[in-house]
């Protein structure tokens, strides 16, 4: 299998095509219902896991993903140092690209993600910074395309921070011609720059982009997606966010103004209680754990897209 992506790096969700997100998800659809016809296609080729932050969904589904392919995966713990403290960027990644064929790299500077593709000749998957989450943007897309089928002009409403998640989310969903509201407190939208990217996917998709502060625009919504008010490394800021984003909770009362059949999405770790309450984490319209599940198959998809097989 040789590579199907016309990109070497996946760092933001811009990278896709429309054309290349379905073939994407015709992979990803293909991995997740008969995953031994793919178990030797990574033999013999290796990925290093560099984590700065924390992770649960991210490590668990890229090592399991990798190994169901018959690749390995070599975890890197830099929760203590790091990425480019001891040693540059530019050498980290030059030694690296002599041993494995491909980086996936979770750390806080999105600039460390950008160093690593820029000067390591494997492919780089970053598997979030503190400015994208794009391994998690396939996931809810593909699952989003899973219950509701065609997806363009469906309304996804996205409650919350303009955060990491928000943002690859928001370019991803634009790319493939969904009609993007983002519902939150002022000051607290996405970037400037990246609105206007994901603006230029919409108006080449048929899609559109929106901001509102008012909560009840999540009516006519397909789905509604919340992420926590604080985002790795802000800690510092948690008590005033929840005090500015009190009135942004995903609760009943707020799905009740969306569509009857409007789905619940959240990327996890949820603070029950605060961005959302249980009743509706825990209701059938949730399809939180699908997202999760998700990960491994979109992300096994996108390294086949980036690698090729052995």
């Amino acid at each position: 299998m040789k590579r199907t992506l016309g990109f070497k790096d996946y760092l933001t969700a811009a990278e896709l095509t429309p054309a290349e997100v379905t073939s994407l998800f015709a992979s990803t659809t293909a991995l997740k219902k008969e995953p031994g016809a793919f178990r030797s296609v990574l033999a013999g080729r290796s990925v290093v896991m560099l984590f700065e932050k924390p992770s649960l969904r991210t490590r668990v589904t890229f090592e399991i993903g990798i190994a169901r392919l018959g690749g390995h995966a070599l975890f890197y713990d830099h929760s203590r140092e790091r990425i480019g403290e001891r040693e540059s960027v530019h050498d980290y990644a030059k030694n690296l690209e002599r041993w494995c064929d491909a980086i996936v790299a979770r750390t806080f500077s999105h600039e460390v993600v950008e160093g690593l593709a820029r000067h390591a000749r494997v492919p780089v998957v970053n598997a979030l910074s503190d400015d994208f989450h794009p391994c998690q943007a396939l996931a809810d897309v593909f699952s989003l395309r899973e219950r509701l089928g065609g997806l363009k002009g469906k309304r996804l409403v996205f409650v919350g921070d303009g955060n990491n998640v928000c943002a690859s989310l928001m370019i991803l969903a634009a790319t493939v011609g969904m009609d993007v509201v983002i519902v939150g407190p002022e000051g607290y939208g996405p970037d400037e720059s990246v609105l206007r990217l994901a603006r230029s996917k919409a108006t080449i998709s048929g899609g559109s982009v929106s901001l509102s502060h008012d909560p009840s625009a999540v009516r006519g919504a397909a789905a509604v997606y919340t992420d926590a008010w604080t985002s790795m490394g802000w800690e510092s800021e948690a008590q005033e966010r929840r005090r500015v984003f009190g009135p942004y909770q995903v609760n009943a009362d707020l799905m009740a103004r969306a569509s009857d059949s409007a789905l619940f999405m959240h990327c996890l770790p949820a603070h029950r209680g605060e961005e959302v309450t249980d009743e509706v984490i825990d209701s059938p319209r949730s399809i939180v754990f699908d997202q999760a599940e998700n990960r491994m198959h979109a992300q096994n998809a996108l390294l086949l897209g980036l690698m090729g097989s052995g």
